[in-house]
């Protein structure tokens, strides 16, 4: 599946506006991908093909000094250590759950669309990274099988990056993705 500029756009756009988002894609320079999340994270690189993703927090005063506020500073391992690696229907089931607060995909009822029209804007986004592309996420389902995510099974873990008291996300590696929800 290939996919352009304006339904990547669109697609973000549509899944996450809701959401407290940080939604961005920076370049792939290291081959420890940690340091280019820890890039994205401060903001310090742009998207390298000039797409929009979303951020809210990007006017917000407590940015002010901390650029990569609201993930806070993290070394690289400490980062490292928290993120796991899921399978490709995980990921995209992970999308829908970071359109709203809970990571569940009970969000999707607030939208119009089903859940497989919703299913296939997840799927536009990831064909950005490619068929070779790494997926990985601070969230754990306990239950669920090594490298995936059963939304069917209650609750779930994370390991939070953030200042908030819950925040969950997907890193998707060729170049660097990341899909950020935050609540409280």
């Amino acid at each position: 599946m290939s996919v352009n500029q304006l339904s990547w756009e669109a697609a973000v756009r549509h899944l996450f506006e809701d959401a407290y988002p940080y939604d961005a894609t920076g370049p792939r320079r290291h081959e420890d991908w940690i340091l280019d999340v820890l890039a994205l994270m401060a903001r310090a690189v742009p998207d390298p093909q000039g797409w929009t993703g979303l951020e809210d927090a990007a006017q917000h005063p407590d940015r002010h000094g901390h650029p990569t506020y609201p993930f806070a500073v993290h070394p690289p391992e400490y980062i490292a250590e928290r993120l796991k690696d899921i399978d490709r229907g995980s990921a995209e089931n992970l999308l829908l759950a970071l359109t709203d607060d809970g990571c569940t995909l009970s969000n999707l009822a607030r939208f119009p669309e089903s859940r497989e029209e919703l299913r296939a804007m997840a799927r536009t986004i990831l064909a950005r990274y490619g068929d070779e592309a790494r997926y990985l996420t601070n969230v754990s389902k306990q239950g669920s099988p090594s490298g995936t995510l059963d939304f069917a099974l209650k609750g779930f873990g994370y390991s939070p990056l953030s200042t908030y008291m819950e925040d969950c996300g997907l890193v998707v590696v060729t170049e660097v993705g990341m899909f950020w929800n935050f609540s409280d």
